[in-house]
């Protein structure tokens, strides 16, 4: 795939470094161009640093959101012409002072993302671990690889993030339309609280499957 990345932080080099030993061709963008050629270089592969509006372009059947919830929807819309008919991947968290949600009693970072960009296909996928977890090769737990949801309501947008999902080492699992979103934003915020704020194992308050159902 040609996959054009806006943002150069973090989520943004762990995912695309994968992206990019996997075979696809990658452009990453950001407002400061030092940052983006800083990242390009790091990455290597032949990775192009750019503008934002240059990786969007680039970015022809996949175009990732790395972007501070804040600056999400601000930027999608004011590249929604050239998202137009693009897979946009957000991958971003909502998350606040208090590990509160920021999104609360609104639409989600990503339903704002698909109303700033009507013409895209989001898709949310990725937001429920820290970078260093998506820097592992692969992110195999206790020989499991790790389960990643993804939300969206376009199949082939679909398709291709489960793709991407393969190729980081994870296992996709299907989270529903996009009306879900929120709840994988909402679940983050839980995890987080737990791990930093607690130190407890969140990974520890969900049953076996065998037993998530009820009696047995």
């Amino acid at each position: 795939m040609r996959i054009g990345v806006l943002g150069t932080g973090n989520m943004a080099d762990a995912l695309a470094t994968h992206w990019v030993r996997a075979g696809h061709q990658v452009t990453v963008g950001g407002r400061d161009a030092r940052k983006a050629e800083r990242l390009a270089g790091r990455i290597g592969g032949g990775v192009q640093p750019a503008g934002l509006r240059a990786a969007a372009e680039f970015g022809q059947e996949m175009v990732l959101a790395a972007l501070p919830f804040e600056a999400g929807a601000d930027v999608a819309g004011d590249l929604r012409a050239t998202l137009e008919g693009k897979v946009l991947l957000d991958c971003s968290n909502p998350v606040g002072p208090g590990f509160q949600l920021l999104t609360q009693g609104g639409p989600s970072a990503a339903q704002r993302l698909a109303a700033a960009a009507p013409g895209s296909h989001v898709v949310k996928a990725f937001n429920l671990c820290h970078e260093n977890v998506w820097r592992m090769r692969p992110p195999v737990f206790d020989g499991r690889p790790l389960a990643v949801p993804v939300c969206g309501d376009d199949a082939t947008a679909l398709a291709r993030v489960r793709e991407l999902v393969r190729d980081v080492g994870g296992e996709p699992v299907a989270g529903g339309g996009l009306e879900r979103a929120g709840l994988l934003e909402a679940t983050a915020a839980l995890f987080i609280s737990l791990w930093v704020g607690e130190g407890a194992d969140a990974q520890a308050i969900a049953p076996p499957l065998t037993h998530a159902a009820g009696p047995l």
